[in-house]
């Protein structure tokens, strides 16, 4: 690690910075040693919470915990990153980023996540609107294909919702996963649940507490909806989205460790289901219809 990255750490109040990296890995403790709790990806704003050499404690927009290498973050020198002005999120599962507008000449410096946020810098039209160049959390400018982004960030719909969820099938497991280079059960739900505009918890469990969700009977159920699983209410430990039919969508390691659809009436399912959750924003967007 760089010693002056150090000392600007030394110098920086406990607060604002952003992720550099693609995805930044949140550990439990101050090393690569510990277990994978979360991750943040390009983009993401966190506060700083406390120190170690080499390591910094953040707090992301969801509230959560975890320690990141600091090679991974950058000060907010100017204010919070992407907040203002022309801004766009990618919206492929990934997009890959060039020094120039030219997917040919060199290889890309990096590959984006999907939802990851990026400052526009500029829009040439003489290219037949094919590319933006954007600046990147290290000040670095870099080029990205429109197809690749949305300009607009809006909540979606149920079956948006659903259609997104399906795009990730196959996409394998990956416990603390938290981005499209892997995510685990719950950074999954949350994910989909931020896609309708909704901010829940990280962590199954928590999601199942929360205040924002409201209890609905499994007869009931209705694409969107969310389930729980455990050995018992108080010791949930997976989650996943309901889609109709008798299916959920989720990120598991059972039979194959990728995101995949199963039914509710597998005995290995039906046996561990424990809640069903249904957001309450959703309860009242259903009322006003």
């Amino acid at each position: 690690m760089a010693g002056g990255l150090w000392f600007l750490l030394m110098g920086a109040s406990l607060s604002g910075w952003v992720v550099s990296d693609p995805v930044a890995g949140m550990y439990s403790r101050p090393s690569l040693d510990a277990d994978l709790v979360s991750q943040a990806i390009l983009g993401t704003n966190v506060q700083a919470v406390e120190q170690e050499p080499g390591w910094v404690r953040i707090r992301t927009p969801d509230d959560y915990l975890g320690w990141t290498p600091l090679s991974s973050l950058r000060p907010r020198e100017s204010g919070p990153y992407a907040d203002t002005g022309r801004v766009v999120q990618v919206r492929t599962l990934f997009a890959n980023l060039y020094r120039e507008p030219d997917v040919t000449r060199r290889a890309p410096l990096l590959a984006a996540p999907f939802e990851s946020r990026l400052e526009v810098v500029a829009e040439p039209e003489d290219d037949g609107r094919r590319w933006l160049q954007v600046r990147l959390p290290d000040g670095r400018e870099v080029w990205i294909q429109r197809g690749d982004v949305a300009t607009r960030s809006q909540p979606v719909t149920i079956d948006e919702t659903i259609a997104i969820a399906r795009r990730f099938l196959g996409l394998p497991y990956l416990w603390g996963g938290a981005s499209s280079f892997g995510y685990d059960c719950s950074g999954f739900t949350q994910m989909l649940a931020r896609r309708r505009g909704v901010v829940m918890p990280r962590d199954s469990g928590p999601q199942a507490r929360w205040d924002g969700v409201e209890p609905v009977e499994r007869d009931r159920l209705q694409p969107g909806d969310l389930l729980f699983f455990g050995k018992a209410a108080d010791k949930i430990n997976h989650t996943g989205m309901y889609i109709g039919n008798g299916e959920f969508i989720h990120a598991t390691t059972h039979l194959q460790p990728v995101v995949q659809i199963s039914r509710l009436d597998d005995p290995h399912w039906a046996e561990l289901l424990v809640a069903c959750r249904r957001l309450k924003t959703e309860t009242s967007e259903r009322g006003s219809q």
